[in-house]
């Protein structure tokens, strides 16, 4: 193809010699060739297409093939046509079997569709039939669907039904309490149906759920019941099905109230059991010791059934806080109160007696003190447990305590009755006496035992006024009574003494001020007496006391002193000889009572007020 447009290229830039030029214009061929050396190829694409396929098989160019080319592409698009309709003949041979099929298939569906058409006209009764049954099937079943939620809604389970009816000896599980809470819903939701137009089968229903729960309470009662009966071992177990029971039971208080009096009950008799026991038997093992085993220690004795009741009312208190743990009534402070006060009742008589022995066999003031504030401390600590409710346990202390208190200050009081009825004189150094060295050292030990108790302060306070009165007025009494012979220097040192002992005594106690102040004023009295005594001792002494009255009663009236008995000079100046003497050597004229005098800070003081009153006259 390259070359045939080359030799078409040199023919045409070569000229060619053309005589007749008109003759050539109107020769067909010379405008053909013009015509197509005129064509520009680059824009022609058709051309192209044409010339790359003439390409494909026009490989040779030669005159031969060239004048040859038209027969080649007339034989060539021959044998194109002919393949072109050998391959279009299997379509069309195709086309007819598929054409023959169509047919086939739209005389079977005319066929069916006839016969369709006869089989509904024969069906549509049937057909009318089928979709009014649908239609009732449909209502049918929403009403099944309706009557299914209701069930659900208002009935119980067949399980929840056996739960509920089982027997007797059935255990309660937690499918009974939730069957339980189930029928309570049911019984509240079924008010509903009242406000409707169902009000026949509300009230059946409600009726239904009202005797199952009084059934179900019923049996919940039971079982209840005889699973307090069966806690009756000192160790106490309460379970949590047990716990749900007492809170189910709420709604039901008499049920509730007649379950918690059956727990009263059996722990009561666990707890006497147990107390007699401890009292007894001792623990397991043989340890702890019997606690009648000291009896012969009655503070001990009693302090350890104390503590075993103290003890044992708090466990108690903890078993009853563990089965109402869910119980939310009102009140349920004042049950637990209440049944924890049954439960401990049933000790109070062993223990009375007990205590009533020890406190009726006098074992002393002391020791009665000590009963006494031990049980006050027990009756304190047991009342925070129980609470301010009127307990047999804590009536029970509280008289204890009375009785112990009463017999102690019946002690005290029989004590200072004796005193007074065997008043002992003063010893010879004008100490105190025996008896007031007894009487004050049991009042320290009382006194002792007072600051180590655990009382509350407010108890200790009052009661320590009354132990001081009972105590200390029959002593002062006492030596009142015993120095009313002595002389009034013996009186005055005797006293201060006696008072100093007892101050030195009450001094190491709280709450005893205004006591300390009573004696420190009696002493201070009797000091003035003393001082008294002993400054007229010495101006008698120094013969300064007569020179003294003259100068005190002298008046202007009666002339000169000097004129008056013994107040001239000599007298004067023998007087102020001997006062001299004393004040060069003052012990001389101290009277001997002084000597006697216990306290040192006392003997002191007693010589500065002295000299004092002494140079006065001077």
């Amino acid at each position: 193809m390259a070359d045939t447009k080359v030799e078409l290229a040199a023919d045409n830039s070569t000229p060619v010699p053309n005589p007749n030029a008109s003759t050539q214009q109107n020769n067909p061929l010379s405008r053909k060739l013009n015509k197509i050396l005129e064509t520009r190829l680059d824009n022609d694409k058709e051309m192209l297409e044409a010339l790359k396929a003439l390409s494909v098989f026009f490989t040779e160019n030669s005159l031969r093939t060239r004048r040859n080319l038209r027969g080649d592409i007339e034989r060539r698009s021959l044998a194109i046509n002919e393949d072109f309709a050998r391959v279009f003949k299997e379509v069309h041979e195709e086309l007819e079997s598929v054409h023959e099929d169509v047919q086939a298939m739209s005389s079977c569906c005319e066929e069916m569709t006839s016969r369709l058409k006869a089989a509904k006209e024969q069906t549509q009764d049937l057909t009318v039939k089928t979709n009014k049954l649908q239609g009732e099937n449909h209502r049918l079943e929403v009403r099944a669907q309706v009557a299914q939620a209701f069930l659900t809604k208002f009935q119980l389970s067949s399980e929840e039904m056996t739960t509920l009816r089982g027997a007797r000896d059935t255990p309660i599980t937690e499918d009974f309490f939730k069957a339980l809470h189930r029928v309570k819903h049911i019984h509240e939701d079924v008010k509903v149906l009242l406000r409707t137009n169902q009000q026949t089968a509300g009230l059946e229903i409600m009726e239904q759920m009202a005797v199952l729960q009084e059934t179900s309470y019923e049996q919940l009662y039971r079982w209840a019941q005889n699973e307090c009966r069966g806690l009756t071992q000192e160790t106490c177990d309460i379970s949590p099905v047990l716990t749900q029971a007492m809170e189910a039971l709420q709604d039901r208080p008499v049920l509730y109230k007649y379950t918690l009096d059956e727990f009263g009950t059996a722990r009561r008799c666990a707890v006497v059991r147990g107390f007699i026991d401890a009292l007894t038997r001792g623990g397991p093992g043989g340890t702890p010791r019997p606690i009648e085993m000291h009896s012969h220690d009655p503070l001990r004795y009693v302090g350890d059934m104390l503590a075993w009741l103290h003890q044992a009312t708090a466990s108690e208190k903890e078993h009853l806080e563990a089965l109402l743990k869910q119980v939310t009534l009102q009140g349920v402070e004042e049950n637990m109160q209440e049944v924890v006060g049954h439960i401990t009742e049933g000790v109070c008589r062993p223990f009375k007696v007990r205590i009533e022995q020890v406190i009726v066999a006098e074992p002393g003031a002391v020791l009665l003190y000590k009963l006494s504030n031990l049980l006050k401390f027990y009756h304190h600590t047991i009342s925070s447990i129980i609470g301010t409710s009127v307990a047999s346990l804590l009536m029970n202390v509280e008289e204890m305590h009375v009785l112990s208190k009463k017999m102690f200050f019946n002690s005290l009081s029989l004590h200072a009755s004796r005193l007074m009825d065997k008043v002992e004189l003063p010893p010879a150094d004008l100490g105190p006496t025996a008896s007031l060295t007894q009487t004050l050292s049991l009042l320290r030990e009382v006194l002792v035992s007072h600051d180590s108790s655990v009382v509350p302060l407010d108890a200790r306070q009052a009661d320590f006024a009354q132990v001081l009165s009972c105590i200390l007025d029959p002593l002062l009494q006492l030596c009142t009574v015993s120095a009313s012979n002595l002389g009034t220097a013996d009186m005055a040192t005797y006293m201060v003494n006696s008072l100093y002992v007892m101050k030195t005594t009450l001094a190491l106690f709280e709450f005893t001020d205004k006591r300390l102040e009573m004696l420190e004023f009696q002493i201070e009295a009797h000091l003035d007496t003393l001082i008294n005594e002993q400054a007229s001792f010495v101006l008698t002494r120094a013969g300064l006391s007569y020179l003294y009255n003259c100068v005190q009663t002298h008046s202007p009236e009666q002339g000169p002193m000097s004129l008056l008995p013994s107040m001239d000079n000599s007298s004067v100046k023998a007087a102020m000889v001997q006062f001299d003497r004393y004040l060069s050597s003052p012990d001389t004229l101290v009277m001997p009572q002084l000597n006697f005098l216990l306290s040192a800070a006392i003997n002191v003081i007693l010589y500065l007020v002295l000299r004092r009153e002494t140079f006065c006259p001077y």
